[in-house]
This record gives structure tokens, sequence and C-alpha cells, in this order.
């Protein structure tokens, strides 16, 4: 198995990532982050995931916001 320990993303399950960032904002504020329409139209993780799962661009600015939520100073 690689070891990536610069990866800020290395362990952590989209799931994980999806559910922690629906927790901190809400469907709504999350929509409003990253505009996907599987956040704003009956938004779930399930259907979320599987779009996320289907679509680089879209997982990219998911991950993208994760991380600068973790290193946002406010999150400690």
């Amino acid at each position: 198995m690689n070891e990536q320990p610069n990866n800020p993303l290395h362990g952590i399950t989209l799931e994980a990532l999806l559910t922690e960032l629906v927790e901190k904002y809400g469907w709504d504020e999350l929509a409003r982050r990253v505009n996907i329409n599987c956040f704003k139209n009956d938004p779930s993780i399930k259907s979320s995931l599987k779009f996320l799962r289907r679509t680089p661009w879209a997982r990219t600015q998911v991950e993208e916001l994760y991380i600068r939520l973790k290193n946002s100073p406010w999150n400690r």
C-alpha cells in the first residue's frame, strides 16, 4: 500500500468527507459553496456520492472545499 503522508485526503472516504461537510454547512450552504444540482434538488448522501464518483470536476470542488475547511484556523 502506498503511503501518502502529504495527501490531506489520505485515509478519508468520500462518504466521510461529504457527511462532515453536510454536518458543518447543511445542504443549502453546501449548494451555495459548490454549485451542483445534487446538493440543491432533493439532496441525499447516497445520490450525491453517486454523482461525485462519476463527475471528476464536481468531486474535485468538494474535496477542495473539505481541505479548506480542515485548514481553516476557525475549525480548530
